[in-house]
């Protein structure tokens, strides 16, 4: 009888925890919506931990479900095209975050090398908060090495008052960087663009051609991919990326990289 009230306890336990960290977890997928940032990562992420929520709450009813669908020939083809289709999800979404961690930690080995950064939104003028981390991380390699130039690549969106490249410069200008190592890019509208775009900017003005991508360490795997695609070797300087808006970025770029890596080849 103890045995039984132990294992019933332990069920419960883990039953209140994994509620307690899907509710956490909807919280964080939430937050950047009421900012106005609605994407693919935000609301996958959001419906699925909801799901899941609601599996762990309603165990019980849901295992009943279950055991009604596998009794007939249609419930069970689509219970086993579900577990299938889920697994194969988790081993897509475990391997390429893998990937995407390992190319957010590959800086380069020294100077020699023509800095890109990847553009972001400009707010009034200013950079984003995302944005301003990007140029921090950039600031910071430009200071040590004093020789490297840099591209700042980024169009003007329809709701920005002057173009991401000029936002940039004027940042990193103001920081003390000289003008004469900064080139603007200031027409791309995608990270496909900035990429393809900044090349033709680094061979017109006879820079370095190993570049080093400077963007969020979530994206960095997607840039280096595509960067290789048109003929150019990439190391990354990942900057910061704000806790609450990590979930739905990273989940974002599981699509992302599906989409912009494999279905536009």
């Amino acid at each position: 009888m103890l045995k039984n009230v132990s294992v019933i306890a332990f069920m419960v336990s883990i039953r209140l925890f994994l509620a307690a960290l899907f509710l956490y977890l909807i919280d964080l997928f939430v937050q950047p919506m009421r900012i106005g940032i609605i994407n693919i990562g935000n609301v996958g992420g959001t419906v699925t931990c909801g799901i899941l929520l609601v599996i762990t709450v309603l165990f019980g009813s849901f295992m009943k479900l279950v055991r009604f669908l596998w009794k007939s020939g249609g419930g069970r083809v689509f219970l086993i095209i579900t577990a299938v289709m889920t697994v194969l999800f988790i081993i897509y979404a475990s391997v390429i975050s893998i990937f995407m961690y390992r190319a957010s930690r590959d800086r380069p080995r020294d100077g020699n090398t023509t800095l890109v950064i990847l553009g972001c939104k400009v707010r009034n003028g200013f950079p984003s908060e995302m944005l301003r981390l990007r140029l921090d991380a950039a600031y910071d390699f430009l200071i040590e090495n004093p020789d490297t130039p840099v591209v700042v690549s980024g169009g003007q969106g329809s709701d920005e008052i002057i173009s991401e490249a000029q936002c940039m410069k004027e940042y990193l200008v103001k920081r003390g960087i000289s003008e004469d190592r900064i080139y603007m890019e200031d027409k791309s509208a995608s990270t496909e663009e900035n990429l393809k775009f900044s090349k033709e900017l680094i061979e017109k003005e006879g820079l370095c051609r190993d570049i080093t991508i400077v963007t969020d360490g979530y994206h960095q795997f997607r840039a280096e991919i595509l960067s290789g695609r048109i003929g150019m070797k990439a190391y990354n300087i990942s900057s910061d990326t704000q806790d609450w808006l990590l979930p739905t970025y990273w989940v974002r770029e599981w699509f992302g990289i599906v989409y912009s890596c494999v279905l536009r080849r």
